[in-house]
């Protein structure tokens, strides 16, 4: 029986080749130093397709139950690649049922690097698009859908370099005349004096990137989630407006 909260992950299938081994071998490999933190509690896989795939390029179109895992060499899952940079490394060999297809294809809206993304099968089932799988705090999950009943259209978990740093953001949102970074804080992670100098620190770099930072506390989504949405919205109208990327143009 199918149970929506299941854990589940979304993963990047690269080649041609490791989709062969899906169809044909029912095995998918994660590096075990770079898995995510739920990888031995999951389910389900899903497969993001790239742009080599075609017409199923750039979106989740098939997933498939997990029946077991073991951590293997890499050597051992590819022997025909022996002189692989990361060939004697350990990988999470999962064996997986036959793929089934999603209702209907999930797509990115916009261009962005998609590796893995913690999801549950509830929400395989019922996502639109790629954001719509992004397995979150509550108030984050409460602040987007409020956002997308008012039309507006964020990446999740966004990440960017600027400068030497790598940042992941909550919410990342493309205006015709800007950007903004939305991030929802929580109040027992965010309240210390040290958070709160990395989070100076962090809004200071993102500003002098061009990022504007707009920050809410999880007191102020769960009291009133529209009002954050309306600041939201100002924010964006003073940048002329959401810029509109579509896939085709990728």
């Amino acid at each position: 029986m199918k149970r929506d909260n299941d854990i589940a992950l979304v993963a990047i299938v690269p080649r041609k080749k490791d989709w062969k081994i899906l169809r044909e071998k029912h095995w998918y490999r994660i590096p075990v130093k770079s898995a995510p933190d739920i990888a031995t509690q999951l389910k389900y896989l899903a497969f993001y397709q790239p742009k080599i795939f075609g017409d199923e390029k750039w979106s989740v179109n098939y997933y498939a139950r997990v029946k077991e895992f073991k951590i293997v060499k890499r050597i051992e899952l590819l022997p025909d690649e022996p002189k692989h940079i990361r060939a004697m490394e350990d990988y999470y060999r999962f064996t997986i049922e036959e793929l089934r297809k999603l209702p209907h294809p999930i797509s990115s809206k916009k261009w962005r690097r998609i590796v893995f993304i913690p999801t549950t099968l509830g929400k395989l089932m019922r996502a639109k698009e790629i954001n719509d799988f992004y397995h979150t705090s509550p108030i984050e999950e409460k602040l987007y859908k409020t956002m997308k009943q008012y039309e507006v259209t964020p990446e999740r978990q966004l990440f960017v370099r600027e400068g030497k740093t790598r940042y992941c953001l909550d919410f990342g949102i493309f205006c015709k005349e800007g950007k903004i970074d939305v991030e929802c804080d929580g109040e027992v992670y965010h309240s210390s004096k040290d958070s709160q100098k990395k989070d100076r620190m962090r809004n200071n770099e993102l500003a002098s990137s061009g990022w504007l930072v707009l920050r809410f506390t999880g007191t102020e989504i769960n009291r009133d989630a529209k009002a954050c949405v309306k600041q939201i919205k100002k924010a964006i109208k003073t940048l002329n407006g959401i810029e509109h990327r579509p896939v085709a143009k990728r």
